[in-house]
């Protein structure tokens, strides 16, 4: 199948209307009744009215909703002979001005939602990444008379001053659409109806049309519209899209139990964990796969360190998560080579003859590695396995703290500083032992635990506040270096070992040039020079958040909040048990 479709950015105002007659007259007016034509009031716009249309709109869905809850509507148009397929995204950007929405579309030759599941055009594979398998249903049928006038501005005398701007003799180019709509409602009630004006730029900037618009808006008191189509539908039809998942309360206070502090800590992640998981599906923005994974990371951190206050189950859900963040991590260590590619390659002088052409070829393997990668993942997220666990993890989240659990009822000030204390002596017991010599499983072994630190602090951090925030900054800096570290260790190992198997590594033109895999190895061996430089810098690095100690230090101003308020809580306890 030839792959077709659009993504494009709809650049349109919308305007509610108690009667359209008014409008369509003036416009007939406007366009003369021959041919078409400007008047006084429209200097410098003509109008050609166009044709009549009707336009018969599918809507669709999963049963979970999964594209509503990537930001987006799903619709099936018929269009002429054929049909189109487009994904809208929901959040229009406007500011006082047209909305500006991101328009996903494709051409299919039936109205089955079953064709998208087996298209390759951008919105079958829209569609395929978020919906997990799940078939596609009808939400509800939009049915719209239209009649479109084509409206056509000359560019301002000065439009050539600007570099990228057009000639004065460019005709920019709006369709103005005037809309009937019904939305059917099943049984006996009447549809949903709307009027609708609308003017989408199909070229040229959206500034021309402003006098335009003004213009309609004013001589007709027009409102902008209040809602989208899909969602007058929803409004309408009472649809009820699921909202976040019940998974109890996240919030943080210094009278809660230490068993409670855990369970807000897991929902206030799964949460975020579940927000991001859409955006990492569609793989778009590498950042929705990074926070979907730290939550994860964050998540397992917490069940560790709460080990002793949760539920035995807790050790399941946390191998669960372990099995999930293997899948997510092996798609962004590739995007975070892809990122550092360009920073790593000789510039100037010392660049080898068609570089250029090797990166671009070295970019095209790590980028089929990576689309690999992705293919992995998702099957992963559209597992049942995968399934089971939101759905058991939810359902765990919800009940929260066991009784039974050793621990989980004592306060959470009481037990904090024993924490912190805990996991700051491991870090520094790994630290103290690094030289610029040890492997560099000692620097990643040192990583981890710097990173359950500061988990550690962030989790407490609505207890203990200021001093808390002021411990994470010093870990900042020292955590960054562990992490480049860490990047350019995985970086080279990726590429050394692309090396051996010259014969079957391919990018996407073919199989890779001998001149490329000496090009891996030239960027590998950077890559492992630069983590030498790394580790030779990183006593002193260390030896910065190690000294952080005396009476002012960050580390000593937390311990003693952690000390106050830990005697405080146990006065307190005691004096309920008096």
């Amino acid at each position: 199948m030839v792959e077709q479709g659009t993504d494009v950015r709809e650049v349109e105002w919308q305007f509610d209307a108690l009667d359209l007659r008014p409008v369509a007259r003036w416009l007939d007016c406007a366009a003369g009744s021959e041919n078409g034509g400007s008047n006084d009031r429209l200097a410098g716009f003509s109008v050609v009215r166009q044709d009549n249309r009707r336009l018969e709109d599918l809507y669709l869905d999963t049963e979970n909703w999964s594209v509503f809850r990537a930001g987006y509507a799903l619709r099936v148009r018929r269009k002429g002979d054929g049909f189109e397929a487009t994904c809208k995204r929901l959040d229009a950007v406007s500011a006082d001005g047209p909305t500006v929405r991101r328009e996903v579309s494709e051409p299919l030759s039936d109205a089955d939602p079953g064709l998208l599941g087996t298209s390759d055009g951008p919105v079958g594979r829209f569609v395929a990444a978020l919906s997990g398998g799940e078939p596609l249903k009808t939400l509800f049928r939009v049915e719209t008379d239209r009649t479109t006038y084509r409206i056509t501005a000359s560019a301002p005398p000065d439009a050539g001053d600007g570099p990228s701007s057009p000639s004065p003799d460019t005709e920019l180019v709006a369709e103005l659409a005037l809309d009937r709509t019904g939305i059917p409602v099943e049984g006996e009630r009447e549809p949903v109806r709307l009027r609708r004006v609308e003017l989408e730029v199909k070229s040229g900037s959206p500034e021309v049309f402003e006098p335009f618009v003004e213009r309609l808006a004013g001589e007709f008191r027009l409102s902008p519209a209040s809602a989208s189509k899909f969602e007058a539908g929803v409004i309408g039809l009472d649809l009820d899209p699921p909202g976040p998942p019940d998974l109890g309360s996240d919030e943080v206070s210094s009278d809660m139990s230490a068993g409670e502090l855990a369970f807000a800590v897991l929902r206030k992640q799964f949460r975020l964990f579940l927000l991001h998981e859409p955006g990492t599906r569609l793989g778009e923005d590498p950042e929705e796969l990074h926070d979907m994974r730290v939550a994860s990371r964050r998540m397992r951190a917490a069940m560790k360190v709460f080990e002793g206050v949760l539920p035995l189950r807790a050790a399941r859900f946390r191998e669960e998560l372990k099995w999930i963040a293997a899948s997510l991590g092996e798609v962004r260590d590739l995007d975070v080579q892809l990122e550092g590619l360009e920073d790593l390659v000789p510039k100037g002088s010392g660049a080898s003859p068609g570089g250029e052409k090797q990166l671009a070829e070295l970019s095209g393997v790590l980028l089929a590695r990576r689309e690999a990668a992705r293919r992995r993942m998702l099957r992963t997220l559209d597992s049942g396995r995968y399934g089971r666990f939101v759905e058991s993890f939810s359902e765990f989240l919800r009940r929260g703290p066991s009784g039974r659990s050793v621990g989980a009822g004592r306060p959470a000030l009481v037990a904090g500083p024993e924490l912190v204390w805990r996991y700051r002596h491991k870090v520094f017991k790994k630290g103290d032992g690094i030289s610029p010599g040890s492997p560099a499983e000692d620097y990643h072994e040192l990583r981890k635990r710097g990173k359950r630190l500061r988990y550690t602090l962030e989790f407490l951090s609505d207890l203990y506040g200021k001093p808390a925030r002021e411990a994470i900054a010093v870990l900042k800096s020292f955590q960054d270096v562990l992490g480049e570290h860490q990047d350019l260790e995985v970086a080279a190992a990726q590429l050394r070992e692309l090396a051996p198997g010259s014969g079957s590594v391919k990018g996407p033109d073919g199989p890779v040039s001998p001149r490329t895999f000496f090009f891996m190895g030239t960027i590998a061996a950077r890559c492992e020079a630069r983590a030498e430089e790394v580790r030779a810098a990183f006593p002193e690095v260390y030896a910065r958040m190690r000294r952080a100690k005396g009476k002012k230090s960050p580390w000593a101003k937390l311990d003693r909040e952690m000390e106050r308020l830990r005697a405080a809580a146990e006065r307190q306890a005691s004096e309920r048990e008096a």
